[in-house]
């Protein structure tokens, strides 16, 4: 729901299965409930909101994987170059559990799921 709908249109004219939150869940779902929509249906969670690499790691769960948007400006018009060849190059990684984090200017990858370095 932080992220604008037109994300879903954006994702599918490059081949994307795509749908907007507000297009199958309420407006007031909290966070794991829309973490566990995803694992259900295998689908990809997007987002701009830093508590989905929380709910993962206090999950200890391998899915659903999720593509976190870490930007000033979230919009497709203004990031969707940066954020579709990030997901392409890590959909390998991203069709089996991961966590990809997409900055301006660089995208990392950590596979899941987390484990706490010794």
């Amino acid at each position: 729901m932080n992220l604008s709908p037109r994300w879903a249109g954006y994702l599918e004219e490059f081949g994307h299965e795509a749908v907007h939150w507000s297009d199958i869940g309420r407006p007031d779902a909290r966070d794991s409930d829309i973490m566990d929509w995803a694992r259900a249906n295998n689908r990809i969670v997007l987002t701009s909101d830093l508590d989905f690499g929380a709910i993962l790691a206090l999950s200890g769960s391998a899915s659903p994987s999720v593509v976190q948007l870490r930007s000033e400006t979230t919009l497709p018009g203004a990031i969707g170059s940066l954020v579709r060849d990030a997901i392409e190059h890590a959909e390998p990684d991203l069709l089996v559990g991961a966590f990809l984090t997409v900055e301006v200017g660089r995208a990392r990858v950590r596979i899941l799921p987390f484990v706490s370095e010794p």
